[in-house]
């Protein structure tokens, strides 16, 4: 009799524990939207069992952390990020598993710890499409020694003179169109004032880079270097060949120049590092961890992955990922902020948009997009009003594609997609700190968007003019990078005022929240004013719309913000892939379309379906208009763009296309006089 009452009371108390578990799980998909993680389509395993623990302390100590976990059967892994968390692993996974809410209670109760949370693995892709036993190199105790008196010679060598003579520069042709009649990012320019990314420390986020390659040795930095994956330092990718991502991506930004090896980086004398987060199970600990990992000496993070680009995921940074980067732009490079570089994504070919990626989303990073050989659009662009720039990259096998080091040997000249992208806008940065080391991750942002060359691009569709005179596109940003002019703009640039935010919320009228049911439009209007803080904002940075819609086909909803001076940006296009029936819930939509505009006046949010039919419906909530900016211009002031430049802008649109190409590039060449 006692057997079975036991049995029972077993078999109860497992019931209540899953149910327990699948509520906690549920709750963490509705606080943030993640379609990754936890789905109704997958609660398994994957969600029931977390793959990280997450001790948070009031603050650092390592000492009562190692204490805490040593107590309880378990260990710490890695360093710790966001200044007091630390991974926990258990040395008895199954006994964990069984005992983890008791070892959870008991945790909580000390004073000096604020939390202990669970992790649950996020899938994450890597953006380029092309992809051509496991042991690591020792790395011996004088390692920091070594690479830093290799890098110290290194640097001390003169710039060579153009061409360089590695065996495949004369196929960069994104370095050297110019030479051939043709545009590219007058990267050569920067070169010849003498930049070269010099004491600049950019680290590539993704499956670890190949340090002892002949072509990026001397610039590899292991103070810039970790790998969370193995809870080492060492970020060198397991050879098993899928692991050659971060290695490509890291010789776009840093392959030595004039050594007879490959072809030639960006930014050749930078120091390149690489953090090892993505070969092995992703949460958003890990990324937390990734993006706050040495923030005082690291300048740049490239990042060239994100969530699934298929089209029907709406996906981002967690709680502490988000935490993390905007640690690092309030606090990094000791208050001067990271620079985040990110690869918009590679689903366009799906019709997916990167308006639904949270990492492109956020107005910590800095969004690039890709251009052919051909400058055009690549098959696999997407569309969204947050990118700020493109650099080039490859469209197919017909077109030559993007030069690089391979892992663990040799070259290769097929890197493409945004993949490719983001490390040569993350090396053309380099440049501009080389240049002005105090520029902020504002400051960066700014220079980007004000020299970015919308000219190369202009045979594309969808371009249009701001409120202040610049051509924008979904597509596209601002237009290509150009590395000649952001260097010189960085030379005389003085660092932009405080950033303002102020927050408008727009109230349903009753009924509220409003129901709505097959195809249709609706507008809703704010007006804005003077920030109810007493800060001021008359010039626009970036400009934010967090909404929640329940509907019961996502896809099929559009989002179109117009600001007060008439710019119109698609905030959110239809996605025909995604069937997903829960909506939107809470995400903040970006666009830096309406840059250096004044915000006072009426803004309108135009919310559309293209539903088929009328079984599917749902409800729109209340949402709020956030707007960054600050009172006083940036300086030095940009003459060449204003209300009146728009106007004059909207009305030369009008003219012939090859008409309108001549003009602008003359507006450009002087443009670039001025500076």
């Amino acid at each position: 009799m006692y057997f079975t009452f036991f049995n029972i009371n077993f078999f109860i108390k497992n019931i209540l524990r899953h149910f327990l578990l699948f509520i906690i799980c549920f709750t963490i998909i509705k606080c943030v939207q993640h379609d990754s993680i936890c789905s109704k389509e997958s609660i398994n395993a994957a969600c029931i069992n977390p793959i990280h623990t997450v001790l948070t302390l009031k603050k650092r100590d390592d000492n009562l952390a190692k204490k805490i976990a040593q107590a309880h059967q378990m260990y710490i892994k890695g360093q710790p990020f966001l200044e007091a968390s630390y991974f926990l692993e258990h040395h008895n996974i199954s006994h964990y598993r069984r005992k983890r809410f008791i070892i959870h209670e008991l945790i909580n109760k000390h004073p000096d710890v604020i939390s202990i949370t669970y992790d649950y693995e996020m899938k994450r892709v890597k953006r380029g499409y092309l992809y051509e036993n496991n042991l690591k190199p020792f790395i011996g105790p004088n390692y920091l020694e070594i690479y830093k008196t290799r890098k110290q010679n290194y640097n001390n060598q003169p710039i060579p003179s153009l061409p360089f003579k590695d065996p495949l520069y004369k196929e960069q042709w994104y370095l050297i169109g110019k030479e051939t009649g043709g545009f590219d990012m007058n990267i050569r320019e920067a070169w010849l004032m003498g930049y070269a990314g010099r004491n600049v420390s950019i680290t590539i986020l993704d499956d670890g880079i190949q340090i002892d390659h002949p072509d990026l040795l001397d610039n590899y930095d292991p103070i810039a270097s970790t790998d969370i994956n193995d809870g080492d330092d060492d970020p060198t990718p397991q050879n098993n060949g899928d692991n050659k991502h971060g290695t490509r991506c890291a010789g776009e930004v840093g392959a030595i120049a004039n050594n007879n090896q490959c072809g030639v980086g960006v930014a050749y004398k930078a120091n390149i590092g690489g953090i090892r987060m993505l070969d092995g199970p992703f949460s958003d600990a890990i990324e937390a961890a990734a993006f706050s990992f040495n923030q005082n000496y690291i300048d740049i993070y490239s990042a060239s992955w994100g969530p699934e680009d298929d089209g029907k995921t709406f996906d981002g940074p967690g709680l502490k990922a988000r935490q993390a980067l905007y640690n690092g732009t309030k606090y990094g490079r000791n208050g001067k902020g990271n620079i985040f570089v990110w690869a918009s994504g590679n689903g366009g070919f799906k019709q997916d948009s990167c308006s639904a990626d949270g990492y492109i989303t956020s107005i910590y990073t800095l969004s690039i997009s890709s251009a052919t050989y051909h400058n055009s659009r690549p098959w696999y662009l997407e569309e969204c009003p947050s990118i700020i720039a493109t650099t080039h990259s490859s469209a197919n096998k017909n077109q030559p594609g993007i030069v690089t080091i391979d892992a663990p040997v040799g070259c290769t000249k097929s890197h493409s997609g945004t993949s490719a992208s983001a490390p040569i806008a993350a090396g053309i940065i380099a440049l501009a700190l080389e240049a002005n080391p105090s520029l902020t991750w504002r400051d960066i942002q700014h220079i980007v968007l004000r020299t970015a060359n919308p000219i190369p691009l202009l045979n594309n569709s969808g371009w249009s003019i701001n409120g202040v005179g610049r051509r924008i596109s979904n597509q596209f940003g601002y237009g290509l990078m150009d590395a000649g002019a952001i260097v010189k703009l960085s030379k005389i640039w003085k660092n932009v005022p405080e950033q303002h935010l102020c927050t408008y919320k727009y109230k349903m009228a009753e009924p509220s929240p409003r129901s709505v049911i097959g195809k249709f439009q609706i507008n809703f209007t704010l007006d804005v004013n003077d920030c109810s803080n007493g800060k001021r904002i008359l010039y626009l940075e970036h400009v934010q719309v967090v909404s929640t819609i329940k509907y019961s086909k996502r896809g099929d909803l559009k989002l179109t913000l117009f600001s007060p001076k008439g710019t119109k940006s698609v905030i959110l296009p239809i996605r025909p892939q995604d069937y997903n029936n829960d909506g939107i819930y809470n995400w903040p939509f970006l666009s830096v379309q309406m840059w250096g505009e004044d915000p006072r006046g009426t803004w309108t949010l135009m919310i559309e379906s293209f539903a088929t039919n009328n079984t599917i419906n749902g409800t729109i909530y209340d949402w709020d208009l956030l707007l960054y900016g600050t009172e006083e211009p940036a300086q030095p002031s940009d003459l060449n763009y204003s209300p009146k430049m728009a106007s004059i802008q909207k009305t030369k649109i009008k003219k012939g296309f090859f008409e309108l190409v001549n003009e602008k590039l003359e507006t450009f060449k002087n443009f670039l006089k001025f500076y």
